[in-house]
């Protein structure tokens, strides 16, 4: 039975408020970190509430993004697939905000494989030479080009950067040493102790990989997540909306053209009641425009990349969006050759060097920034990077970042009124 708010004490809608919102900071908890621990230093009062919240929130994601979330007393992890599986935008950070290479994604999962064979504690230049030896038993690594050699030192420092992530997952926690030494000369151990629950929550798969009877890369990793509906009208609209709802959870914008003639017209017709739950579950608020929608985080608290606003890296960022906004609203949606970006980059440093950290006047530093600037365009889906081709094409969001007038807020106008995305709009 529906009751009245009006009806309803302010006891009792103040209580309905609180929990709300605290299951709206425990749902956005979880989409930015899917392994959750008790002990972890930042993180114990979003576990709080995830704990108090877990029903409802294993009942959510369920539900609308066919995700399972498994809460026990030490951990909280949430099995999530992404929305789209050929999404290459969203790399894995290091420690600098490097994306990893394919040699550290490598080294990460034969660094999980060889520490669940491991005691409750181990050493760094155990995990190494296991590592090493699941290489040289591997030749398809080689014939791939993936090589691990421990005498070569930047392979070490893949192998640190991989520890250093597990650590901040608390798989691994450091009781003594320090793998910066381990990465100079290779001569001090690092001892670790081992959280195996973690180590086990680690796998995202719906199916064993070594159960997967395939040769392809492709074709095994969509086949470990793979997913059935039912094939009937229902089962394909859950498959819409089910990824649908996946797709504005995890990425910042959706643009039309980029989806499947069915999703489109799922999304336009349906947008209302999937963008409601969206919003009234986790405080995202949306932005629609007539090339797409985006869903924005007004608290900043589920945003994991961001524009830079402040330093070198900031401000070159800030000036090639500037520039790729200018080339699209000039009327020019077509591809900008990198050459020309590069081109441009150069000019910049020659303008605004001299403000910049020093480093930017040695050679090949253009090239540096101007692919930092671009992957970090590209992850909040404001470009569309061809590496084949070596081009760049503007994407509408970017708009925003170019210099001219503020249209007005399209929250306010129906739907057959929305604008494009705003030039000259900051916020």
């Amino acid at each position: 039975m529906d009751v009245d708010a009006s009806t309803t004490s302010p006891v009792s809608r103040g209580l309905s408020a609180q929990a709300q919102a605290e299951r709206q900071r425990a749902l956005a908890a979880m989409l930015r970190q899917p392994l959750l621990t008790a002990d972890g230093r930042s993180d114990v009062e979003d576990f709080t509430l995830v704990r108090r919240h877990s029903t409802w929130l294993a009942e959510w994601f369920s539900k609308h993004c066919q995700w399972t979330l498994h809460v026990r007393s030490e951990m909280a992890r949430l099995r999530k697939n992404p929305g789209d599986l050929d999404d290459t935008t969203r790399p894995l950070l290091d420690s600098k905000g490097q994306p990893f290479t394919r040699r550290r994604y490598a080294v990460l999962c034969l660094a999980l494989a060889v520490l669940e064979k491991s005691e409750r504690q181990t050493v760094l230049q155990r995990i190494a030479d296991d590592i090493a030896a699941e290489f040289a038993s591997e030749p398809a690594l080689a014939s791939q080009g993936i090589l691990f050699d421990l005498t070569v030192r930047e392979h070490r420092r893949d192998l640190v950067e991989v520890i250093k992530y597990l650590i901040g997952l608390n798989v691994l926690t450091r009781v003594d040493g320090d793998e910066q030494q381990f990465v100079s000369s290779q001569q001090q151990d690092v001892l670790y102790n081992i959280n195996s629950n973690l180590l086990t929550a680690m796998l995202n798969v719906r199916r064993g990989p070594s159960t997967i009877k395939v040769d392809s890369t492709d074709e095994r990793i969509r086949a470990m997540v793979d997913e059935t509906f039912p094939d009937t009208e229902d089962g394909r609209h859950r498959r819409l909306r089910t990824r649908l709802f996946r797709r504005l959870l995890d990425d910042p914008i959706i643009y039309y053209a980029s989806l499947e003639e069915d999703e489109r017209t799922y999304l336009v017709t349906q947008r209302p009641s999937i963008v409601r739950e969206i919003e009234n579950a986790s405080g995202l608020i949306q932005e629609a425009r007539k090339e797409g929608l985006a869903m924005i985080d007004p608290e900043d608290v589920m945003t994991d990349v961001r524009m830079p606003s402040e330093g070198t890296d900031g401000h070159v960022t800030l000036l090639i969006a500037e520039y790729l906004a200018n080339s699209l609203r000039n009327g020019s949606a077509k591809p900008v050759a990198l050459v020309m970006l590069g081109q441009y980059a150069d000019s910049l440093i020659l303008q605004f060097g001299k403000h910049w950290r020093k480093d930017v006047s040695e050679p090949g530093a253009a090239g540096v920034l101007l692919q930092e600037s671009l992957g970090r365009l590209e992850m909040l889906r404001l470009i569309d990077w061809n590496r084949q081709n070596a081009t760049v094409t503007p994407l509408p969001a970017i708009a925003r970042y170019a210099l001219g007038p503020v249209q007005e807020n399209p929250l306010l106008l129906k739907d057959d009124q929305l604008p494009l995305w705003p030039k000259g709009d900051l916020s």
